[in-house]
């Protein structure tokens, strides 16, 4: 089977901004996020993306012993290659000294990989039915924040997941490439479905995944209903694609049918690519599509 036969599916077990009340499902403890790991895995995901949550509260935690617990209990139960998110460490802190203390996870827990937000943005939900904003913020991600990342991801030997949900944040990535900061092959991932950033249409994401390089691998990350359609279009196009709870909570287009966990979800996107020919990386496959371990 040839290299563009086989595709990367990860799984996003659980983000930060949905809670139980929302879906029961989402896991908050490390034992939590590693059952829903091994399910992921069991399903056909090579990978997994994981945000460490407090486990009493179910909010963001920046803590490296958290961080630790999860990875030592993920990897407990399988070999699937851990991602750990960075996403708002500048924003929970006040100062330069703080945005280090919130990465030191980075460094001292080495997960295989680490997602890198490659630009600032309003980041909102539109509610038709209320006619109103459910949320409403700036996610900011200036190019000095980017590079404290990349700092903490270069000493544990981490590769960066160049995480874009704007065409300029694509082509983000070539100065940092020019100053020596990141390293070709590249990994992106395509954040559609967010109102701020780029439409979520098969359009926009083709003309993104063109603006890459030869050796740079890419993923569709689908936020919400747009998610089953835009995993249909990378599969297409010869892409790898994301799911899970952090994403989207329902296996059908309308949001009618909710998830009972991640496995599901990864079960129906294995299945949509065998529909079309492609077969899911194993863990080891994926270590090697994306290079792994970092070269710095």
């Amino acid at each position: 089977m040839a290299d563009s036969d086989k595709v990367l599916i990860t799984c996003a077990l659980t983000g930060v901004l949905a809670n139980r009340d929302q879906c029961p499902y989402l896991p908050y403890t490390p034992a939590e996020i590693a059952d829903e790991a091994k399910r992921a895995y069991d399903a056909g995901a090579a990978s997994v993306h994981i945000h460490a949550r407090d486990p009493e509260s179910g909010l963001q935690s920046w803590s490296a012993d958290v961080y630790r617990q999860i990875k030592e209990e993920v990897q407990k139960r399988c070999p699937i290659v851990i991602n750990f998110s960075t996403g708002g460490f500048n924003m929970a802190a006040d100062s330069e000294e703080g945005k280090k203390r919130n990465l030191e996870y980075v460094w001292k827990v080495k997960p295989e990989v680490a997602a890198l937000n490659m630009g600032s943005m309003n980041y909102a939900k539109y509610s038709e039915k209320r006619k109103d904003f459910v949320f409403d913020f700036v996610f900011q991600n200036p190019f000095s924040d980017i590079l404290l990342a990349v700092r903490a991801m270069r000493e544990g030997g981490v590769k960066p997941e160049l995480e874009c949900f704007d065409l300029g944040h694509v082509h983000n990535a070539e100065p940092l490439v020019t100053m020596g900061a990141i390293e070709r092959p590249l990994q992106y991932s395509f954040i559609l479905g967010v109102l701020g950033g780029a439409p979520p249409t098969a359009e926009t994401l083709a003309h993104m995944a063109r603006q890459i390089g030869p050796m740079d691998t890419w993923e569709v990350i689908g936020i919400s209903k747009v998610q089953w359609r835009l995993l249909g279009a990378a599969l297409a196009l010869g892409g790898n694609v994301r799911v899970g709870l952090e994403d989207n909570f329902y296996l059908d287009a309308g949001g009618t049918v909710m998830a009972k966990g991640n496995g599901p979800l990864v079960e129906k996107a294995v299945r949509m690519a065998r529909d079309v020919g492609r077969e899911p990386m194993t863990a080891d496959e994926a270590r090697a599509a994306l290079s792994l371990p970092q070269r710095w």
